[in-house]
């Protein structure tokens, strides 16, 4: 599976054996083993200790494995020492503020890796991450971008919500598109694993901005996030009407076409292509 393809991703903490297998059993289009959040700082060793054994068993069963390390460098060293980054998908690294911290975690993995490094997923997290967007998409070694609601909603003092979040997640989301990154996070508080319903909601209004897939902290999101981040039934439909009516209009040599009262041109033919070559849910 394409990094592109990726919707939901199920962190899983490191130091967590009895979650491993079931991790893999669970429909997440990847998972996510984390050295970070999930892990207290008495436990950072040990947690380093148990990921490569995650990894591999996770890789093993034909599932593909993203690792969160930790933002500080003097911490993301000791994170990759010694880790399997020939079976990683992707890495992710935390607090992303400024383009020179990529730089110098991509020339560390380059450093430590056999064959290519993974690709990094940056996640901005921070007023300042945020604002440095633009330039941070900008470095080569990026797969994705991540938009850490909850951390952001802290630096600002609010609860996760909408209207606090939706300036700052387009803005993620703008320079994930504007350098061909995929885009993952919500407008919205990821924690919820109760109401449902409301999670839902968040979904949809996420992928009706731009993201293009959401991590999870729990496994009741998986199903949701993977349904939400796919196109629908309705949607693949019109999909397909729109790309038969452009096939007809470009035989008779026309670049646009009417269809159902709406014109149709190439930028709505290319996003109903989109649609149609994307996972089911």
């Amino acid at each position: 599976m394409q990094i592109n393809q990726f919707r939901s991703l199920l962190f899983v903490p490191a130091t967590s054996e009895h979650l491993w297998e079931k991790a893999s059993q669970r429909g997440a289009d990847a998972v996510v083993i984390d050295l970070e959040d999930a892990i207290p700082v008495e436990k950072k060793d040990l947690a380093r200790s148990m990921a490569p054994k995650a990894i591999k068993l996770l890789k093993d069963k034909g599932v593909e494995v993203l690792l969160r390390v930790n933002s500080d460098p003097t911490l993301w060293q000791q994170d990759l020492m010694g880790m399997p980054l020939q079976f990683l998908s992707a890495i992710m690294l935390p607090k992303v503020e400024t383009k020179d911290q990529v730089e110098g975690f991509s020339k560390a993995l380059t450093k430590l890796s056999s064959a290519t490094p993974p690709p990094v997923a940056a996640l901005l997290e921070t007023p300042l991450g945020v604002l440095a967007t633009a330039q941070i998409a900008s470095h080569p070694s990026l797969c994705a971008l991540g938009f850490g609601a909850e951390d952001y909603s802290g630096a600002i003092g609010v609860h996760p919500n909408a209207l606090a979040l939706t300036w700052p997640a387009q803005q993620v989301i703008t320079g994930a598109h504007a350098y061909g990154l995929q885009c993952w996070g919500m407008a919205g508080s990821i924690a919820e694993v109760k109401d449902l319903e409301a999670f839902e909601k968040d979904v949809k209004f996420a992928r009706g901005i731009g993201f293009t897939g959401s991590v999870c902290i729990h496994p009741n999101q998986v199903a949701i996030v993977n349904r939400g981040f796919s196109p629908s039934s309705a949607e693949l439909e019109w999909a397909r009407k729109v790309v038969e009516a452009d096939e007809v209009a470009r035989a008779k040599g026309l670049g646009a076409v009417l269809l159902d009262g709406k014109m149709i041109d190439k930028p709505i033919v290319d996003r109903a292509r989109r649609w149609l070559a994307a996972r089911p849910a």
